[in-house]
């Protein structure tokens, strides 16, 4: 089976870990790497995940990169209609958890779930992968591990906030390990010469 390089486009340490754990538990000859590029992934504002990380893959491929993929996810909380969702990175910037607990004081419906779109370019072609994990948002902040608002978010069938729980058992469950998953079994097709010219992800 041939090899496959892939360059990861993030500033997110955390993100990349976490993917790169993904891909180290398998047999695979497809290897990744961060690639740092601030100039390179321009992101718009828009209220779904997929619009944004396409545009930012657009404008990757406007600037020659291929074989390459990128990551957006975001915290969707029922009682708040969805928000922070998409805008997530700069709530987090801007309010943190603290003020997402305060827009849920005394609110008991807790809901809420993570969801993570990865945009993969290969060979001048686009393809679309989602993961999405539901749970509920803890009362108080408990953890150390993780980053954003993982100390806040108890997946569903859990006790433990993201944050209270190690890499890998936040990888047997989270939404970007579910979307990673994806994309990993659709490269070692790929590799294997399985994948049809046309995919429903593609754009």
């Amino acid at each position: 089976m041939r090899t496959l390089k892939l360059y990861f486009l993030t500033n997110n340490k955390h993100k990349y870990s976490e993917i790169l754990d993904i891909f180290k538990r398998v047999k695979t000859q497809i290897r990744i790497e961060m690639y740092s590029y601030p100039n390179t992934k321009l992101e718009i504002q828009a209220e779904n995940l997929e619009e944004i990380v396409k545009f930012a893959v657009k404008y990757a491929r406007r600037k020659g990169l291929d074989n390459f993929f990128i990551e957006d996810s975001g915290l969707f909380i029922e009682a708040l209609k969805g928000f922070p969702g998409p805008f997530s990175s700069y709530v987090f910037k801007t309010i943190g958890i603290p003020g997402i607990l305060r827009l849920l004081e005394n609110e008991t419906n807790r809901k809420a779930f993570f969801k993570s779109v990865i945009g993969l370019c290969l060979n001048g072609k686009t393809y679309i992968f989602t993961g999405v994990v539901k749970g509920r948002i803890s009362e108080i902040p408990r953890g150390k591990y993780g980053f954003g608002f993982d100390p806040i978010f108890i997946p569903n069938g859990f006790s433990k906030t993201f944050a209270e729980m190690t890499l890998k058992e936040k990888n047997t469950v989270s939404h970007r390990s579910r979307a990673a998953k994806k994309m990993l079994n659709f490269l070692q097709n790929f590799l294997r010469g399985d994948v049809m010219e046309e995919n429903k992800n593609t754009f």
